[in-house]
């Protein structure tokens, strides 16, 4: 594999560095490096004259494939854009292709460059976990990287999905799923016994084989064995019938419900195929979604819908390739591969899969039988669920327009940020904000402030918020300049045409900069939030106070603009249930922010902040003085009296408490 550009400087052809205003820019750039380009396989970027990159590829021949864009003709509109504003580029050269194709996605999700198939949803997977570093393995929920010694069993779509799995896989095989230091130190049992969910091998309930049989059964079952562990279990249960045991063989019936259970919150589970991930793309107004199904074991462990970033000029094929190709740089591959559509350069993402697994992958568009339903079935759910997201942003868009007019924009805002704040008398006091575009809540760009200011009064809601305001834009204007002439040019100019006034027309990706900025708040916080706009030079982005009305009531809310009356909107008005939809979401947000740092707080001891007080001389301080606030009034010759408490300690505990 290919490394990264700053790693590998020996490997890479010579760069054509951005600039603020470069000499070249377009065909003519590509032209001055394609002279010295290689024949070989690799990876080049595209740069725009702000350094930001615009196109991640991969190439068989960076020389040919580099050249083909300094040819205009027959190019699409999308590439043509590109085309002309790159103004720098950049290569790494690979050992073969696949190599190439996989240092492509890592770089894609990476940079996330404007003219790529971006995967927008990177969320890891859950795995059931079944310990192997304890004599009484535990079966547990698993995220993240997989370097606890153990056997794992996914992906499942989702977290319902494994902890109801794990539920009811407890009533099956009794496993427990504390953790070691709670097992370690248990007496007696705990609940979890006493209704039947655990074994209780902690105070050995169970013998050590007896508890292993179980983890073997329930590995069993997760690896695909299900009918035959039912048919042992039955068994079981009918000889223990027999036995006139009817107490055992309640357990066995039990058992044997718990895992009809399982099955059955599994969904179509096939039975030829093993182990597969089902690919099916949809597309429909300008949009694609991409439904993936997890088939592991023959069972089925659920499906998760993504809608990925695409220009609506790429194929079905394009998208498929590059979605697949970034969905496995950072998780396991299955053995088989289906997809709804052929894919492009299917044998070399076939060969670059099976590189990264260390192993055969079969990639496959099935025609007929068995697979080919489970294709089937994964597009009638992708078809319904691009239809549900496509009505959501249709609502979405018209609410948006609505806040446009109300509010007095020349059209529907593309980026509403909402700003709020939370404290108790002044204490952990925080800002919170929210933003919500086209396509709802964007909680990826919600960022919440800590109250660092010295100078703040607690309590002071108007510096809080002026505080809050001023370092959000003032970071702005640091990273991001450019965009403050953008959305000044939007919140004047009036469109030109229907499709300029989309608020989506430059692209799903929100815009960094906000076209309405609503604060919670009346005229006292609006005069704030002007003067601090004032100062940065922002005073173009339109600033809306929202007070809340009489006693309080939601639906009589005041609003206030500066320069105009304050005014309230129509009761039952579309456009004020969506403003109060905002708000409290701000609020929920600042007080979740408020409350967790509260929490926080009152689990910090003081003493753990003092150099040199470790676990033992806290432990001293604290059985000798009560409190860490006794510790903080006492005096260097009672902090001496304490045990394992030196004179200079002694001093260095005083000054910490009395600077």
């Amino acid at each position: 594999m290919a490394k990264e550009p700053a790693q590998t400087a020996s490997a890479e052809s010579e760069t054509a560095a951005p600039t603020q205003e470069p000499a070249m820019v377009g065909v003519e750039i590509i032209k001055d490096c394609v002279k010295r380009l290689p024949l070989s396989p690799g990876v080049y970027r595209m740069f725009d004259k702000e350094g930001a990159v615009l196109y991640v590829g991969k190439a068989r021949s960076l020389k040919k494939r580099v050249t083909s864009y300094t040819r205009l003709q027959g190019q699409s509109n999308r590439i043509l854009r590109m085309i002309m504003a790159t103004a720098a580029m950049e290569f790494v050269e690979t050992r073969t292709e696949a190599e190439a194709l996989l240092l492509e996605a890592n770089l894609i999700k990476r940079l996330r460059p404007r003219y790529n198939v971006l995967l927008r949803d990177d969320k890891s997977f859950p795995y059931i976990l079944i310990g192997e570093d304890h004599p009484s393995p535990a079966l547990m929920k698993h995220r993240g990287a997989r370097n606890k010694k153990g056997s794992y069993f996914g992906p499942f779509a989702n977290a319902g999905a494994v902890n109801d799995t794990i539920n009811a896989m407890q009533k099956a095989f009794l496993i427990r799923n504390c953790t070691d230091s709670y097992f370690s130190n248990r007496s007696r049992p705990c609940l979890l016994y006493q209704i039947k969910r655990c074994a209780g091998p902690c105070t050995n309930e169970i013998s050590g084989p007896d508890y292993q049989e179980l983890v073997k059964q329930a590995k069993a079952f997760l690896s695909g064995r299900s009918q035959e562990i039912k048919k042992d279990l039955a068994v079981a249960m009918e000889a223990a019938s027999a036995d006139l045991d009817f107490e055992r063989a309640a357990v066995y019936r039990d058992r044997i419900a718990a895992l009809s259970h399982v099955q059955s919150h599994q969904g179509i589970n096939p039975q030829n195929t093993e182990e597969a991930d089902v690919f099916a793309l949809y597309q429909e107004g300008g949009q694609s979604c991409v439904q993936v199904f997890f088939f592991r074991t023959g069972q089925n462990w659920g499906n998760r819908a993504y809608f990925p970033k695409a220009d609506s000029s790429f194929s079905e094929a394009e998208v498929l390739s590059s979605f697949i190709s970034q969905f496995y740089e950072d998780k396991p591959v299955p053995r088989l591969i289906l997809t709804s559509h052929e894919v492009e350069d299917a044998e070399l993402l076939q060969q670059a899969l099976s590189t990264k697994s260390n192993r055969k992958v079969e990639l496959a568009v099935p025609k007929r039988g068995e697979k080919a339903d489970l294709v089937a079935h994964a597009g009638t759910n992708a078809k319904g669920a691009l239809g549900r997201r496509l009505a959501e942003t249709s609502s979405q868009r018209k609410l948006l327009a609505g806040a446009g007019e109300a509010f007095g924009l020349d059209r529907a805002p593309r980026r509403i940020d909402v700003f709020d704040n939370s404290h108790i008398s002044g204490t952990n006091a925080v800002g919170g904000m929210i933003v919500a575009g086209p396509e709802g809540f964007a909680k990826a760009h919600y960022r919440k402030f800590n109250i660092k200011n010295p100078e703040t009064e607690p309590g002071d809601d108007y510096a809080m918020m002026q505080e809050v305001l001023s370092r959000r834009f003032a970071r702005l204007l640091k990273e991001n300049p450019q965009g403050l002439q953008n959305a000044a040019r939007f919140s004047t100019a009036r469109p030109k045409s229907e499709a300029e006034a989309d608020p989506t027309h430059e692209g799903p990706d929100l815009p960094e900069w906000p076209d309405l900025v609503l604060i919670d708040g009346g005229k006292g916080q609006l005069s704030v939030v002007q003067e601090v706009m004032q100062e940065l030079g922002v005073a173009d982005i339109p600033v809306v106070g929202i007070a809340k009305g009489p006693d309080r009531d939601a639906g009589r809310e005041k609003f206030f603009i500066e320069g105009k009356p304050s005014f309230m909107l129509p009761e039952r008005d579309p456009v004020l249930y969506f403003v109060q939809r905002l708000r409290d979401e701000a609020h929920r947000f600042a007080i979740g922010t408020h409350r967790a740092k509260r929490k926080k707080a009152i689990s910090t001891n003081p003493l753990d902040e003092i150099q040199g007080i470790g676990p033992a001389r806290k432990k001293a301080l604290l059985h000798h003085f009560g409190t860490a606030k006794a510790v903080s009034k006492a005096g260097v010759e009672d902090l001496r009296a304490v045990d394992g408490i030196s004179a200079s300690t002694a001093r260095q505990i005083y000054d910490y408490f009395h600077e």
